[in-house]
């Protein structure tokens, strides 16, 4: 399968299924000496694992993580880091009745028509699990990024109808759905209820911002830092819409109100006074905050009966009604809020390693000359 891989120079490859006996990722190019213990990998793990609340999918896994190769002694070795996660509670049993149905809202049909079969337990390579690997990538990526005093932080700005009007980050752990507004998350569980109760699902807004950023990261053409970031997003399976900064209201807004003026910091430094580019300009962070937001569809899979089409052993098709079973999320952006920072996270780790190159003078001041 084509597409697995992600990446440059910092260069992550996932593998495994939802139902198989493991996923996990190799990470190629992480600098040596970069101190990661398996504790930091674990706690990233452990924001996107399920059974956290009744938000969630019950299925209980301890989303284990096994470091194979490329740490020694709590450091990394400069060779290819190989992480694991071993699945030990799945259902196979119960997606046996949807193996010849498309279930509406997933990839079923996309996968048959391409490779002429398809894994229909839990859905293979388009499960959410294969996350898992991000994540753990991620989790390295975050500390070599931290190392240089980069930050990145991301939440549930919106569920449904329900809007977080505050943003006091030291809410977002301190509640299941990850709003920094906790007079919007007790909101946001009442709706969330309701579509339980309805067995039906909500789509969600999530907001990630990085700060400390080094201006100078991205490439002005092909490679430009906010079109790796949404190309990033894109591949979180369920995101269906990325902006930067102010985002699709730049369409109604003036160039009076939408550039960003200039003017000197305390030290003399040329800083933005406002920010609605998001961070990015012609393709290059600026060096001002990153800011984008990402919007997640409703869980797909949802205990309702859907019209659908069923493939006959004889390959002629026919209409049915399915009821899908299982264990799912009412709703995904509160356990895709790790997936985003990883993502965003391995982008930015990549776009630093490539700019290392883009001055003589940085290639002399390493070799010494």
């Amino acid at each position: 399968m084509a597409g697995s891989g992600f990446g440059t120079l910092f260069r992550i490859t996932t593998f495994g299924e939802s139902h198989g006996a493991a996923l996990g990722v190799i990470v190629d190019g992480c600098p040596a000496g970069l101190e990661i213990s398996e504790e930091e990998i674990q706690a990233e793990l452990d924001k996107r694992k399920p059974g956290q609340s009744r938000f969630t999918t019950m299925r209980q896994e301890g989303d284990k993580v096994e470091i194979l190769s490329g740490i020694f002694e709590g450091k990394t070795t400069g060779t290819p880091i190989c992480m694991m996660v071993r699945n030990q509670d799945h259902h196979s049993a119960d997606y046996g009745n949807i193996a010849d149905s498309f279930r509406p809202g997933h990839a079923d049909y996309c996968f048959t028509e391409k490779y002429g079969f398809r894994d229909y337990r839990g859905g293979g390579r388009s499960s959410g699990r294969e996350t898992i690997g991000r994540v753990a990538a991620g989790a390295i990526a975050k500390k070599l990024l931290a190392s240089l005093g980069i930050q990145i932080t991301a939440y549930v700005r919106s569920i449904g109808p329900v809007v977080a009007e505050k943003t006091d980050l030291s809410m977002i752990e301190e509640n299941a759905l990850r709003m920094p507004d906790a007079d919007a998350a007790k909101a946001a569980e009442s709706y969330l209820d309701g579509l339980r109760s309805e067995t039906d699902s909500s789509g969600a807004l999530v907001e990630c911002r990085v700060t400390g950023m080094i201006p100078g990261l991205g490439d002005p053409v092909f490679d430009k830092l906010d079109a790796l970031l949404a190309g990033a997003m894109m591949s979180i399976g369920a995101v269906k819409g990325v902006e930067f900064g102010d985002g699709f209201a730049v369409a109604a807004a003036k160039g009076s109100e939408n550039n960003d003026a200039f003017a000197l910091d305390e030290n003399g430094k040329p800083v933005k006074v406002t920010n609605h580019s998001g961070g990015v300009l012609g393709g290059i962070s600026d060096g001002s905050d990153l800011f984008m937001r990402i919007a997640f569809k409703p869980t797909p899979s949802i205990a309702q009966p859907q019209k659908t089409v069923k493939k006959n052993p004889d390959g002629t098709y026919e209409e049915e009604e399915m009821v899908i079973h299982g264990r799912h999320d009412p709703i995904i952006a509160p356990r895709a809020v790790p997936v985003v920072e990883a993502m965003a996270a391995l982008v930015l780790a990549d776009a630093v390693l490539k700019n290392l190159s883009s001055k003589m003078d940085g290639i002399k001041t390493f070799y010494g000359k």
